[in-house]
Order: C-alpha cells, then sequence, then structure tokens
C-alpha cells in the first residue's frame, strides 16, 4: 500500500494537476454533500468496498481535507478524476488532462445505443440516455412491474384506467421525458438510487419531499430490470475501455444531481 501511494503521489505531482474547466460540471459545487459522497465512491472505490487501482482522488490534499463532510469544496478534484476517468491514459497526459464531461456522457450514450443529435445540448442527451435505460428495463418487467410504473407516474391519465402493457409503459415514458419536470426527476431518483443500492450497497439520501419520497418503495421492484439493462450496457463496452464500469454509474448520478438543481 505504501508503494502504491507513493507512486501515484509522484504521478499526481507530476500529470494530474491539470483541472480542465468544465461548463456541464460546475454545477458540482452546488450539490449536497450526500449525493456528492455517492459520486466520489463511485470514483474510488470497486463494488467489493475497497480503493479502485486506477484511482488517484483519495491520495489528494482536498480529498483529505473534505471528504467526507464538506465535499462541495473539493469539486474541482472530483471534476478531473472524473475527466481522467473519461479519457486514455496515454492521450490524458498529452491533452494536459481528462476529457470533458459531454464527452464522456456522449461515449456512455452511445455504448447505451440512444438515438440522439451530437449537436443537441447536454441536458437533452442526458434525458434520452435515461429514456434508453428505462426503454430497455420495460421490455423486462413483469406485469405486476408495469402496472407499479404507470401507477406511480400518473399513467391513467395518458393511457386510461386499467390499461396495462408494455406499449403502455412506453407511452407514460415518453410523457415523463417529454415533460422534463418533477415527473422526470423523479424517474432519476428511482434509476440514481437503485444503481447506488447495488454498488455501494446504500440508496440517496432525500429530503422529506413527499411527492418525490412516495415512490422509492418501487424502485426495490425495478431494480432487476434496471441493473440487468446498465450491466449490459457496461459490460459491451468493457472490452475496450475498463473505465466505463466507473463512468456510467458516474453519469446517472450527475444526471439526477442536475435533475435535483
Amino acid at each position: 500500500m505504501v508503494g502504491k501511494q507513493m507512486i501515484i503521489n509522484d504521478f499526481c505531482k507530476k500529470y494530474l494537476l491539470w483541472h480542465r474547466y468544465d461548463p456541464d460540471l460546475e454545477f458540482l459545487k452546488n450539490c449536497e454533500n450526500e449525493d456528492l459522497r455517492i459520486l466520489v465512491d463511485y470514483l474510488t472505490k470497486d463494488k467489493d468496498g475497497e480503493s479502485r487501482w486506477t484511482e488517484s482522488l483519495t491520495y489528494s490534499e482536498p480529498y483529505k481535507q473534505y471528504y467526507p463532510h464538506n465535499i462541495s469544496a473539493m469539486f474541482p478534484s472530483i471534476a478531473k478524476e472524473l475527466q481522467r476517468f473519461g479519457g486514455d491514459s496515454i492521450a490524458n497526459l498529452f491533452r494536459g488532462g481528462g476529457v470533458l464531461y459531454r464527452e464522456i456522457l456522449i461515449d456512455v450514450a452511445k455504448a447505451a445505443k440512444v438515438n440522439f443529435n451530437k449537436d443537441s445540448s447536454t441536458e437533452r442527451i442526458e434525458e434520452l440516455y435515461l429514456q434508453k435505460i428505462m426503454e430497455d428495463a420495460i421490455e423486462k418487467m413483469s406485469p405486476n412491474q408495469l402496472k407499479e410504473f404507470i401507477e406511480e407516474f400518473g399513467g391513467e391519465s395518458i393511457i386510461g384506467v386499467g390499461t396495462i402493457s408494455m406499449r403502455a409503459a412506453h407511452e407514460v415514458l415518453k410523457y415523463i421525458i417529454k415533460g422534463s419536470g418533477l415527473k422526470f426527476y423523479k424517474l432519476s431518483v428511482i434509476i440514481a438510487n437503485s444503481v447506488a443500492k447495488q454498488l455501494l450497497g446504500r440508496g440517496l439520501t432525500l429530503a422529506t419531499n413527499t411527492a418525490i419520497t412516495k415512490g422509492l418503495h418501487i424502485a426495490f421492484a425495478w431494480l432487476g430490470p434496471v441493473i440487468w439493462v446498465i450491466t449490459a450496457i457496461w459490460t459491451i463496452k468493457d472490452i475496450t475501455a475498463p473505465a466505463f464500469r466507473v463512468t456510467t454509474p458516474c453519469v446517472i448520478q450527475i444526471i439526477y444531481m442536475r435533475a435535483k438543481i
């Protein structure tokens, strides 16, 4: 462990001092501590809770000073670490840092076979990415899960009372994404909560907003379909990009936090 720390400290001093200004990540400094803690844990811990061999964030001074109680104060370091995971290590040295979040998002979206316009806003690509996750998850849902999904988002007013089918669920999903308001935020909460439960063993810490927390009980019912989809996405990409297992949950957490802001 001492040898690893010496190597990483030296590498950080030489090559990882750069933080590329990233307008799509600036909002992190305004996010809640516990939400940021999940993002940091995705970057620094593997699925067994052990430190990632490829991470450098825990060796930085901002991490030692601000984690886990004042994480927003270290947001440049968080952005830098995410940018580094999103790019090739050698290429990062020549460009003076990793890749911007938008490029990471596009990489993740392409792997999920999301249909999007490359000129679309970052927020729009994020919406379409969550839509694709849920489209694929709906295909794996049981009749009871479909019923819960439709009812939870007020689908009766869109497709009629008692209409339960995959087609109906897809119509409700389109309505959620198109509205891009409270219902979209609620969807992002449920997906991000499911991923955090699976990877970290804990869910999101939410304020007492009954409009949101009311539906979190069904996150457990969706856990299987959602995780199956996300696992399939990062398994495909893992062949050429091992860091994809890190960037995929990070993107999902960032989408949730942006929707919350």
